[in-house]
């Protein structure tokens, strides 16, 4: 149940890059485009990818294996879990404004 571990780590650190890659969207204050365009990818591509993966994979894991999830620190599920909410209501704010 390691991997699940890891995967929790791996989409926390994919929702930090999500912050700053919406950073990024607000002002380019980072001016080297190679790094940006590394954020912007691992911020939205990755994050959108692995955060609802990691997520699921807690619904699952709660349910039919309780103990399992205990690997897991509460902490990192609470925020992967909040990580989860803001990604939807960005999705939401990008489709609402044509």
């Amino acid at each position: 149940m390691r991997w699940l571990l890891s995967l929790s780590r791996l989409a926390f650190i994919c929702n930090l890059f999500f912050l700053l890659a919406f950073s990024l969207q607000l002002s380019n204050w980072i001016k080297n485009e190679q790094l940006t365009s590394s954020v912007v990818v691992i911020g939205y591509v990755l994050g959108f990818i692995l955060n609802p993966l990691s997520n699921f994979c807690y619904i699952v894991f709660g349910i039919f294996s309780r103990k399992s999830l205990k690997i897991v620190p509460a902490w990192l599920i609470i925020a992967n879990v909040l990580f989860l909410v803001i990604d939807a209501f960005y999705i939401l704010y990008i489709n609402s404004h044509p």
